[in-house]
């Protein structure tokens, strides 16, 4: 690449220094990038012991069960299983389980905490914030790179799902640190960054499918080098590409396998275009309301989109041809996670921890909106107005967005689920099985916390809605009685549970409550729960 006219070493990386920042020495820089990962470390680590009840309740407590199965039954990772199903064994199919295989590994080491899982997470949520500084310091240079990276820093989405027991940390680390070797390979780094990258990239694609879309940058500079010519680098990549594909898709057939074979037949995942049809999708405008709603009112604010949109529009200008190759990196990685979003838009809407994938090059965008901000009319100084600009700007965005959105996710609105399930496990007794209602119709908290194995109720997975009440009791008295048969011992509701169409279980099946007062032994019935031990002593 041409447009490097030195280098440099940032935290024992030989990196390029971009022009554009003359007389800045690379320990300023160092210091910039070492104070934005404190603060988002502050970020993600904040309340870090917080119990598994916020927004994201229902999917960290499927993955909590993992980690826990993995320590306690069997450490092959190829056979995820989570305890909301029953007996088991309860394999599904899921994605490569590096987080909670980590966050079981410490319940090894250390004995079982259920905030393992959030510093795992978080832990990779700071790779990503130091792969994005680096990767956009190559692409732009080091100004954008400190803004991006602090963008990312504080916007409330990354900053809920990197602290969240979730696998998409891992994916979005995973993924960006390739992007960011591979991109170091292309501007003439050495050959041992091409197999790291591919291996990076590939356990993050293996993490979660979205991470896929981040390959669009590996193809886009590839095609680069072919329309350059330089055939030989280019059928590297390739080569590499195909055996990482291979990997990929070699185990998720397998995901795939496990779940279509083990009861209840669950592969993670659902919503597709190719499921729903086109014109479900059409009809429904791709779901861009609720995009708009997760954007505003959970995941940026109206400060970070307004910098985001602004960074869009007027990006950076580079003045080399291999600059301006680089600089198109966030807009391929946009226009891949756009078309995987077009592809899965009723799962990611569902399911907005995949927003993710976009997290990269919308931090660059941000980053950049707010430099044409903070130097707007002044150029590109570091001037006392730069810096109440940008003091200004990082200010209005913690108040109207980043505290305000973060308190809004991170309520604890499954707290009673917990409790229920703490209930139960000051009843049960090894072996005994459980059937939980939690706040949230289908979120499995109640049984991870009672420590035992059971089913949500409705009981869940497969094909069968799991967030909804059946019409009438007859059906759900019946639903119970088959859990019975198999082996339920107990069964507890949180007084508050509503499905999907708020309706209270207590009010919509109180037929079902007095069937429980006639067959079961009601054990607990306060102003928050209602537990039955369905079976005799």
């Amino acid at each position: 690449m041409t447009g490097n006219t030195e280098t440099a070493d940032v935290a024992g990386v030989a990196l390029p220094r971009r022009r554009g920042m003359p007389g800045v020495r690379i320990e300023v820089h160092t210091l910039i990038l070492l104070a934005i990962l404190l603060v988002a470390a502050i970020a993600r680590f904040h309340n870090i012991t917080q119990p598994l009840v916020d927004a994201f309740s229902w999917r960290e407590t499927s993955t909590a069960m993992m980690a826990d199965n993995f320590q306690r039954n069997s450490w092959n990772i190829f056979f995820p299983e989570v305890s909301w199903t029953g007996p088991g064994p309860s394999y599904q199919g899921r994605e490569f389980q590096i987080v909670s295989y980590l966050t079981a590994l410490l319940y090894q080491l250390f004995g079982w905490h259920d905030w393992f899982g959030r510093m795992v997470a978080a832990t990779f949520g700071m790779v990503t914030v130091f792969s994005l500084h680096r990767l956009t310091a190559l692409c732009w240079d080091e100004a954008h790179a400190h803004a991006a990276a602090l963008a990312y820093a504080l916007m409330p989405g990354p900053a809920m799902i990197d602290s969240s027991f979730l696998p998409d940390p891992s994916m979005l680390a995973l993924v960006t640190f390739g992007v960011w070797l591979f991109a170091r390979y292309w501007a003439g780094g050495k050959a041992w960054l091409l197999p790291l990258a591919t291996a990076s990239f590939t356990l993050g694609a293996l993490a979660k499918p979205p991470g896929l879309a981040a390959g669009a940058v590996i193809f886009y500079l590839m095609v680069c080098w072919i329309l350059e010519r330089r055939y030989k680098r280019a059928a590297r990549v390739l080569v590499s590409g195909l055996i990482s594909l291979a990997v990929i898709a070699a185990y998720f057939s397998w995901a795939i396998y496990l779940g279509r074979s083990y009861p209840p037949y669950h592969v993670a995942g659902s919503g597709y275009i190719w499921d729903s049809g086109f014109w479900t999708f059409f009809r429904n405008n791709f779901y861009f309301k609720s995009v708009w709603n997760t954007s505003v009112w959970w995941f940026y604010g109206y400060p970070f989109m307004a910098l985001i949109a602004i960074g869009f529009w007027m990006p950076p200008r580079p003045a080399q041809s291999g600059e301006r190759v680089l600089a198109g990196v966030p807009y391929v990685w946009l226009a891949a996670a756009t078309i995987v979003y077009l592809a899965a838009a009723r799962e990611i809407t569902s399911n907005p921890w995949n927003y993710h994938i976009f997290h990269v090059p919308f931090a660059m965008f941000c980053g950049r909106g707010a430099l044409v901000l903070a130097t707007l009319g002044t150029g590109a100084a570091l001037t006392p107005a730069v810096v109440l600009r940008s003091i200004c700007i990082a200010a209005l965005a913690l108040v109207l967005s980043t505290f305000p959105l973060l308190k809004t996710m991170k309520a604890p609105v499954a707290m009673n689920g917990k409790l229920l399930g703490e209930e139960l496990a000051r009843l049960v007794r090894p072996g005994e099985l459980v059937v939980a209602i939690a706040p949230e119709v289908g979120d499995p908290v109640a049984v991870y916390y009672s420590r035992a194995r059971g089913w949500v109720f409705p009981p869940g997975g497969g094909d069968v809605e799991w967030s909804k009440f059946v019409e009438n009791d007859a059906v759900a008295i019946a639903q119970l009685e088959e859990l019975r048969a198999q082996g339920a011992d107990y069964f507890g509701t949180a007084k508050e549970a509503a499905d999907k169409e708020d309706r209270l279980f207590i009010e919509h099946h109180d037929g079902v409550i007095d069937y429980l007062d006639r067959t079961g032994t009601k054990l607990v019935d306060s102003d928050k729960l209602l537990v039955y031990r369905i079976t005799r002593p």
